[in-house]
Order: C-alpha cells, then structure tokens, then sequence
C-alpha cells in the first residue's frame, strides 16, 4: 500500500491505521474484534477507527460483525398460590412459621422482594403492617427435613419455616438462595462504595496536578514525535538513496517495503500525539466545569452539615426545655430515672406474636453538645458545697476510700462539645486509630469496662454450687447475659489503654475473687483479662475491639473468646460477646443495643446453650432489649427455655416434651406460666444521681478509686484519666496527648530496634506482655493470653522492678 494511499485512510487529527486483516473480515481473530463472527469492536487490529465507530454502528453491520442475541421473553412464574407477585417480589405465598412453645407454628404471609424475606398474618395487612423482615445477605439457610427450613442471620433473627409439601419447600428454598446471593452482591457494591473516602479539601490541587502531569507527558510524547519523524525523514532519504543505486530489482522491491512501513510508522506516531494533544485540549477545557461542579458539591456539603449542626442544637433545646416543662411517669420509656434510682424503661412481660404492638422510645441518655467552646456552668460542681474545689473533694473521697468503697464520683462537667463536627470525618474508619478529646470518654479505661463484666460475679458463684451440668449452664447463661446491664446508658467511650497498662481487682475478703487485666497489644486494641474465685471457678478472656463508623451509628465487635472454668467438675464453657451499636450519632439522643446470638458451650459434657439479643425495633411487638435462649443436651433435646432483657432480668423455665400429632417426636413445650418461671438474674438498680455520674453502677464507682499497692501500670494511676475525673478537661486532653505522643515514640524505637536486628541478622525478642504469655489454648486451639501467674507475689513483696515506664 502506497503512502499517498494510508494519507488518505488516515486523514487530519486521531484516526487509527488499516493493519492487513483489518475491517472485521475473514481473518485471525485479534483482541477488541477482527476474526470471522466477530463483533468489529475497535480496537487493536479491528479495523476501524475510534472516530468511525458510529458511522460503522449507522450503517448497520458490515461484514464480520457478529450480531448480539436479542433476549427473548422471561419465563413465566409457576402456577399456584405462590410465586411472583405483581408488585415486583421475587416470590410469596403461604409458609408455616414456628412462634413459641405455645402456639407452635402459625400461618403466615411470606413476601421475599429485593434480598428481604418480610411476613405477615394475611395477605391485607401488606398494606399496612409488617411483622418481621430478615436480610438475606447475611442469611443462612439449612433444610431440616422434607418441609421444614430455616433461615437465620446469624444473630438477630432466626425463623423456622415449613411449607406445605416438599416441592413447595423447594421452590421458596430455590428462591431464597438466588435472591441471597443477589443481596450479596449488591451488599458488596454497596460496601465499597460506602468504604470510599469523602471529598477531601486537596481534591482541587491534586486535579491540578493531575493536568499538570498529563500536559508535560504530553510534552515528552511531542518530543518523542519530532525525534521519531527525524529519524523516520532521514531512514527514508536513505533509502531513497538506496532505490538511485543500481542494485537488483529483488532489492529495490525490498526497500520499497522498508520504506513504506517507516512511513506508516510516522504516520502512526502522529496520529498518536494529535490523539494525545486532544486529549489534553478536552481536559482542560471541562476542568473548569469539573472544578466548578466539585465547588459546588463542597458547598452544598458544608450546607448540610451547618443544617445537622443547627438541627442538633435545636433539637436539644427542645429537649432541655421539654424537662424543665414536664415531669415524666417512673415507668415511662425512655425516662433517664425514676424515684427508685433505676434508669431504664419499664418493661412488662415478654409478649407472644399474637400480642398488639408495643412502641418503645429510645432511652434518654446524653445531650448532643452544642460547640466545642468548654464553658462551665453551675451544674460542673459536686459535692455537698459549691465553695469545695474538685480536688478538695476527691481528697475527701480518698480518706473515705480507706474506710470504705465510695459510691460517688465528682459530676460529670457541663461542657459544651460539637460531636459532629469530629465524627464527620471518621466515617467508615476504624476509631481505635482515631484519636479523639477525653470530651467522648468516661473516667475510666478499658480494662476497667472489662473488669465490670463480674459485677454479678454470684451467678458463678451460684453456678459452682450446682450439680446438675444443665442447671450450671442457665447460671452461666445469665451471667453472660448480665454483664451486658451496665451498657444501657453509658455511651461514652472508654480511655484506650496504653500497651502495657494493667488494672487489679482484689475483692479476696469481700466477695472471694480478685481479678487482673493487662494491654497485650495496641494495634489491634486486645485486652487479657484472668479472674479467679475461691469459691470455685475461674475466668478468663482475651478480648479485641474492633469498631466501625458508618454516619448514623458506630458498630462495635468484639472478638475472641471467654472461658469459665468450674474447679469441682472441671466443666470448661467458652463463648463470645455480641455486636453493640450506639445509634443517633448525628442527630437526637445517643442509645445503645446489642444484636447477634451467643453460643456457650460445655466443652466436657458437650451440653449447649444458644442466646439471642433481639435487635431494637421502633416498630416491634416485643419488648425492648429481648433476650432468649434454650439449654440443650449433647442429642439437641431443649431442657431449659431462658427469656427476659439484657438490661434488666433473666428467667428460666423447665421445657416439657410433648408427643406430635402423628406420634412422633415434636418441638418441646413449656410451661410458660409465672408460677413455673425461675429468677436467674435481676440487675441492681443504679446509684443515686447516677445520671450525673456518667450512669455508673455501684461497682464501676470504686473502680477508679486509689488503692495502695498497685502496680505503676496500673489503670488508676493513669494522669489524663485521673484529671478527667476531677472535672479538669482541658488539662486532661493535654496530658493525653503527651501520653500518645510517648507511647507513639516507643513504638517507633522498638520498631527501629526489629529493623536493625534483621539487617544485623541477629535475633530481636517483639514485644511480650508483662503477666500474660502467648499460647495455643488447648480447648479452641486458637492463639491466646493466658495469666502466666507472678502478680500478686510481686504486689505482696512490691517488687515492681519489671514493670515498663507508660505513664
């Protein structure tokens, strides 16, 4: 092909160059189309160029572009009673579903649209009243038999289904397992563009820049092309010297040819820079209208964010001005305290499906702060005096310490604090690496939150005493239950513990059991934490928090595992702790609730028992709170059924088999009756003024109060933590900071010493917790801290020598 000829193909500005076997004819099949049956894409060896895609697409098909199979109509859905709804479900219908030991199972509407499978009593009450909804996501579903299935989601809500024959089981399980993996998917999608870091102020400048590289790429692109037609105008003289020469008429063909490809090689260079060069034209010509567009969303951001700020403070004045006004019932819900001291929602008893629905506010629990001015007001000072300083006071408390446990604390301050203003930009990220004012904390850490879980340390106590395996697992049930109780109202945030930090709690005389926590890692946050009675058991648990920011709430996981051991039996039970979310972080009153399912173990009898926290729902028919649970043998035969709050009580009571109607075995019933039910566990009511004092419990009141002879690392002897308590924010934040500034140099020093032992090749030791050792445990076989034992002999002889320097 002659040069004038590819001019003409190629023509002025971007156009791609004809290569033999181009057009999408018959040919080798090549990337982006090309071969026989082909789509004629463009693309490399296609055939077409960019700008004569549409001209192609106008003209119709040419030859070798292969044509796309039109869809033809969608199936039909099977005839019946159940299938595809005209409201765009995927399928409902009539399905059995198990309600309690009561009723059994009940008919029920079940709808399953949009990865949500969603139930009601009849097929009216969809217009107006929803029952119950399960996502599919994060669903399991599992057969039982020829009719019977379940679907669960792993924690919240569990439903046991049975249809009316096997085929129909089928259909709604064929159904369930494709609109779950739909649901997986767009949750998936959804995950990661949700996990996208917001617009951030440098976008503008990293834009620029961004137009500033393209512009000097394309510069170097511009040089490559007047060097590459350089050479190329000089290869061709040459070869044209070559053609005057008289050589053999096999060799001037030859060079003819090497002449041409050099022309074509020209020629596709600058077709490449003039695409380039447009490219750039087209890119600064819209950056303008780019930056114009993101000034514009940046704007209206901070619009909305001013709207959320001023929609808080007003809604807190209405708030303020609605107690001031009004005085509300000591039951009511949502009501912060009552004249008995307790501060939390009246409940009645646990209601069945059939039951009129109950509509529950969420508790009252902490203003949203105003600005982040501190300001103090004449609420910031407690004690019997307003003349008596804040240390003054802690002074006193501590020569009553001597006497006896206190059981106040100075009042929370009232300082202001715009919440929003700091959580905005920690969406999506993980907060133990965030830090943050001790303006969200509460005085006290960690480990100290930890140490709460044995406030109701008698339930164990109770559980050693018994001797039937079943009965021990209700009070452990219950016990795992109740450390959940000192949540309900405290949404502020505990100090992140320093690596390294401890905390004891030494209750031998009182009440038979001492305690010790230590830090074992800072990234990730783990906790180690060993209790021992001598009244016959032990308990132990490595705990790390991770924890989520998504807008409207914060997620909170712990992971890892708690073990109780009984020394008479040597029954050994495991379990882990459920998902806890503090909701209303933008706008209204902080609440907190707790969703999932625990499953405890006897890991010599084999004996189980699975716990729900029923997740919070304005809408609900169940109480608040709700908690059930059943204790089955190692054949899964339930023997106990537990119900109650975990906020407020547990019960259980003794499940009866029943004989099916066919003779067989059926689900176990039982007598649901008051009279029947046993107190596993009542929660103690709160301290007086408890709202004033961070919602503390009796025992998280003494925690922080100075002890003599504790370890330097100990939790009490935390400054920043100290001060808060004290009333002293500023000062606390301050001392915070020069703390995280200290624990952030020795990280970079043990790192820097880990970097110089590789390169020297000699051994390095990485960091080792002080009274707990690394290990696998021999029950779970999973890496753990477990108390090496040397604490309270070193307390006895105050030998602190081994103890790091953290504060």
């Amino acid at each position: 092909m002659a040069a004038t000829e590819l001019r003409g193909v190629v023509g002025p500005g971007p156009a791609a160059i004809a290569a033999p076997g181009g057009g999408g004819g018959a040919g080798p099949p090549m990337v982006g189309g090309g071969g026989a049956g082909g789509r004629g894409d463009s693309g490399p060896g296609s055939g077409i160029a960019p700008g004569t895609v549409a001209a192609v697409a106008a003209g119709g098909p040419g030859p070798g572009a292969g044509g796309v199979a039109a869809a033809g109509p969608a199936p039909a859905p099977p005839a019946g009673g159940s299938g595809a709804g005209g409201s765009g479900s995927a399928r409902e219908g009539w399905l059995f579903k198990w309600t309690n030991y009561i009723k059994g199972y009940q008919r029920r509407w079940f709808v399953l649209s949009n990865g949500l499978l969603s139930y009601y009593r009849s097929k009216a009450e969809m217009r107006h009243t929803c029952r119950g909804t399960i996502n599919l996501a994060t669903a399991n579903i599992t057969v039982e038999d020829s009719c019977n299935f379940i679907i669960s989601n792993g924690g919240a809500q569990t439903y046991h289904l049975k249809a009316s024959s096997e085929v129909e089981r089928q259909r709604w399980v064929t159904a369930l397992e494709l609109a779950k993996a739909k649901a997986v998917k767009m949750l998936a999608e959804s995950d990661e563009s949700g996990d996208e870091e917001s617009v951030s102020q440098t976008d503008k400048t990293e834009l620029q820049n961004t137009l500033r590289t393209l512009s000097s790429k394309v510069e170097d692109l511009s040089t490559c092309n007047d060097l590459i037609a350089k050479h190329g105008t000089a290869l061709q003289r040459s070869l044209s010297e070559l053609e005057s020469l008289r050589l053999p008429a096999e060799s001037n063909e030859k060079i003819k040819q090497v002449n041409e490809r050099a022309t074509l090689f020209r020629i596709t260079s600058n077709a490449m820079i003039n695409a380039c060069r447009d490219f750039l034209v087209l890119a600064q010509t819209h950056s303008k209208k780019w930056q114009k567009s993101l000034q514009y969303e940046r704007d209206q951001r901070i619009r909305l964010e001013e709207t959320l700020e001023q929609l808080a403070k007003q809604h807190n004045h209405l708030e303020r001005a609605f107690r001031g006004a009004t005085v509300l019932p000591a039951n009511a819900p949502g009501s912060a305290g009552s004249g008995k001291g307790q501060c939390c929602s009246g409940k009645g008893d646990v209601s069945d499906e059939d039951d009129e629905n109950e509509f529950f506010d969420a508790p009252e629990i902490i203003t949203v702060p105003e600005n982040l001015g501190h300001k103090r007001t004449g609420s910031n000072i407690s004690g019997t005096s307003s003349d008596i300083s804040l240390d003054e006071q802690y002074k006193h408390q501590l020569e009553e310490t001597k006497k006896e446990k206190r059981t106040r604390i100075p009042y929370k301050p009232n300082y202001s604090l715009n919440l929003w203003s700091i959580m905005k930009n920690c969406i999506g990220k993980e907060l133990s690496k965030i830090p943050m004012p001790v303006n969200f904390n509460e005085p006290l850490s960690m480990l100290q939150r930890l140490t709460e879980d044995l406030e109701y340390h008698e339930l164990l106590d109770r559980a050693a005493k018994c001797e039937n395996s079943l009965e021990q697992l209700c009070y452990v049930a219950a016990f795992t239950v109740s450390s959940y109780s000192t949540t309900v109202f405290r949404t502020s945030k505990p100090f992140n513990p320093l690596l390294g930090e401890t905390f004891e709690l030494d209750r031998l005389e009182e009440n038979g059991y001492r305690s010790l926590c230590e830090q074992v890692s800072h990234h990730p946050p783990a906790a180690a934490h060993h209790a021992e009675s001598k009244n016959g058991w032990t308990l132990r648990q490595e705990i790390k928090i991770t924890s989520k920011f998504r807008g409207k709430y914060l997620s909170i996981m712990p992971l890892g595992s708690i073990h109780c051991i009984f020394h008479a039996t040597g029954h050994h039970y495991t379990w882990k702790k459920v998902t806890t979310t503090v909701h209303n972080i933008i706008v209204g009153k902080l609440w907190i609730d707790q969703s999932g399912e625990i499953d405890i173990v006897n890991h010599k009898t084999g004996d189980k028992c699975n716990l729900k926290f029923v997740p919070y729902s304005y809408f609900s028919r169940d109480v608040a709170r709700k908690v059930t649970g059943e204790v089955t043998d190692p054949s899964g035969k339930v023997h106990f059924a537990l119900l109650g709050t975990w906020d407020e009580k547990m019960e259980c009571f003794k499940v009866q088999p029943v004989i099916g109607e066919n003779g067989g075995d059926a689900r176990q019933r039982g007598h649901e009756a008051e009279e029947s039910r046993v107190m596993l566990w009542k929660r103690n009511p709160l301290p007086k003024n408890a709202e004033n004092m961070y919602y503390f419990s009796e025992l998280a009141l003494t925690l922080n109060a100075w002890e003599a002879g504790t370890a330097p690392t100990d939790s009490r002897l935390r400054p920043d933590q100290r001060l808060m308590e004290n009333g002293r924010w500023d000062e606390a934040n301050a001392e915070k900071q020069r703390l995280e500034e200290k624990q952030r140099l020795s990280r970079k020093k043990r790192e820097a010493e880990a970097m110089k032992a590789t390169e020297d090749g000699t051994p390095y030791d990485p960091y080792k917790a002080l009274w707990f050792e690394r290990k696998k445990d021999p029950v779970t076989k999973e890496l753990t801290h477990i108390y090496r034992g040397g604490y309270w002999e070193c307390k006895e002889k105050q030998d602190w020598s081994s103890c790091p320097d953290i504060f």
